[in-house]
């Protein structure tokens, strides 16, 4: 059977996430540990006890999920699970961090405050109220990127992200995606939902941050991931630490073409995916995509023992 292990994106934030991981596993504490003294704050507290409009705050839940994704992988590790038991590591968005950390490309404590700098760059790109994001249900990329061109009108809209066959989120400024939203239910669009999102993610009004990040991220160490990375702007596999760092930063700007990369997984052979942090949103695609790989996730002391009992 072929692995691969996949790390969610924002929305799949909760109060409590990773808690129990924490109790169970000193190396998953010690995860939530590094991320709060890499912020100089106690993000956990925030995590574990905090509000959840706090919590949904992008330059918050970007390193809560990843710290709540690498404490699921450490107590993996702890169970002898190793990173190297996958073929390929992926995440959705911010989750593409993530996955980084998990296969070592970057430390923990870069992620986290790559993760702050990413988020707040992305809240501040463009002005709160001025952008949106609508999902589109029952529409292909074809036909959504058809709509997103119709409702541009001279502002940016553009299709973000192609999560399965069935989804697709548009992202650009306010009146264009809501011009969008409506287009596209006269396309037969089964609905189309506008996000609660503070900022509209992965088109071009994003650029402020991609340079903000361009700067940032030059200033990291990346090393070559213990295996392959499927990145979201090209859905296929890399492993060079400069074109990582280079796809990154692309990343702010463009498509998360997540239904391309697990059909791009499935192709080399992947039959099972983990999906390691917060949530289940990611197997929930993923079933859409390709109903022949197993999804399964992993966010729980008792998802790491079945995991392991599985295994055995």
């Amino acid at each position: 059977m072929t692995r691969a292990f996949v790390f969610p994106g924002q929305g799949a934030q909760t109060i409590g996430m990773g808690k129990a991981l924490a109790e169970a596993y000193p190396a998953a504490k010690a995860v939530f540990d590094e991320v709060d003294e890499a912020l100089g704050e106690k993000l956990s507290n925030l995590i574990w006890e905090g509000d959840i409009a706090d919590l949904t705050l992008t330059q918050n839940a970007q390193p809560a999920l990843m710290a709540t994704s690498m404490a699921a992988m450490r107590a993996l590790e702890a169970e002898g699970v190793a990173v190297t038991d996958a073929a390929f590591v992926a995440g959705h968005s911010l989750g593409e961090y993530s996955a980084l950390a998990a296969a070592g490309a970057l430390s923990i404590a870069d992620t986290a405050r790559l993760l702050r700098t990413r988020g707040q760059a992305m809240q501040s790109a463009v002005p709160v109220g001025e952008g949106a994001m609508a999902a589109i249900l029952g529409l292909d990329l074809e036909a959504v990127r058809a709509v997103a061109e119709e409702a541009a009108q001279g502002e940016v809209c553009q299709a973000a992200n192609d999560n399965d066959p069935t989804q697709v989120v548009v992202s650009g400024a306010k009146a264009a995606v809501e011009r969008a939203a409506e287009i596209a239910k006269e396309k037969g669009a089964k609905r189309a939902v506008m996000l609660p999102v503070s900022a509209p993610f992965h088109c071009a009004l994003m650029q402020p941050a991609a340079d903000v990040m361009a700067e940032a991220l030059a200033a990291v160490e990346i090393k070559a991931p213990a295996v392959p990375l499927i990145a979201n702007v090209r859905a296929e596999a890399v492993s060079d630490p400069d074109l990582i760092r280079q796809l990154l930063v692309e990343q702010i700007t463009g498509s998360v073409r997540w239904r391309e990369s697990v059909l791009y997984m499935a192709a080399q052979g992947v039959t099972e995916t983990w999906e390691i942090g917060a949530g289940k949103a990611l197997s929930g695609m993923i079933r859409k995509i390709d109903r022949a790989i197993a999804g399964k996730a992993v966010g729980t002391p008792d998802d790491v023992q079945n995991m392991v009992k599985s295994e055995s």
